[in-house]
Order: C-alpha cells, then structure tokens, then sequence
C-alpha cells in the first residue's frame, strides 16, 4: 500500500527520543494495554533506549497522545509494537496516521517486512496494508518466563 494518511489537523508526528513523554508512555502501556499491564518503567525505558520511536503530538500544547517502536535493523526488518493511542483522541484518526508513518518510514529504509501482533485491532492494521502471515506454521517463538 502506498497512500499516505495525513495526521488530523493540529497533530504532528516526531521521531525524536527526546521529546517522548516517557512518564505517560509508561503509564499508558502499563495499566490499559493488555499485552503490557504491569511492565516495570525500568523495562519500558530500555524499550524505548532500544527502538526506533514514534510519537504523536498536539500541534499547540505539544502534549504527547500517542505512541509506537519499532525494533528494527533499519535495512530488512521491523516488529512494530507498544502502538497505543490515548483513550481521548481515539476514533480521529491519530492512530490510523501514525501506523501509516510507521510504515513509510520503514519502508523508506528499504524493510521488506513489518510484523505486528494484535488480538483486536486487525480490521485497523489490514486498512493499512497488513495481512496475516501467509504461512504461520513457519514461525516459530521462544518466550522465557516472568
């Protein structure tokens, strides 16, 4: 898929590290994103230290209102994951723009995949170009326990 989507009007994206509310990333992904609740800020902080980052902002008060990384070798690859949107701008469109960035911005480096996992957001993420692995059974995972 090639079309870009366009952040809503009085948004904007930044890759920059630096400006990341890592406070409310944590908060966020802590205590409302299921496949996080409970990760230890410690955790969350050598996330974001190891991935390429995403985040979108209001254009006026620059407060943080979404997020999502990356863990990539910017050449062939890319797990997109910890995507979340905050509860008062969902359904506007913020997330669907920043998937759509996340994307480009890969694809721009030349990555010939982008694997995410989802238990809910498939309709979201197959609008965007997203389709489930044609051939599962060839994956595999290792998961150490907590």
């Amino acid at each position: 898929m090639t079309d870009t989507q366009p952040l809503p009007e009085g948004y904007e994206l930044s890759t920059d590290p630096g400006r990341i509310d890592r406070g409310r990333v944590h908060h966020w992904l802590s205590t409302d994103a299921y496949w996080a609740l409970g990760r230890p800020r410690e955790k969350q902080d050598g996330a974001i230290a190891g991935s390429l980052n995403f985040g979108v902002y209001e254009a006026v008060s620059g407060e943080q209102v979404a997020y999502a990384r990356v863990i990539t070798d910017r050449a062939t690859f890319g797990w997109l994951c910890d995507v979340y949107v905050d509860r008062s701008v969902r359904g506007k469109g913020v997330g669907s723009a920043l998937v759509a960035a996340v994307r480009d911005e890969l694809r721009s480096y030349g990555v010939r995949r982008i694997l995410l996992a989802t238990h809910d957001a498939h309709g979201v993420y197959e609008k965007l170009g997203f389709a489930e692995l044609e051939h599962p059974e060839q994956w595999m995972a290792l998961i150490f326990a907590q």
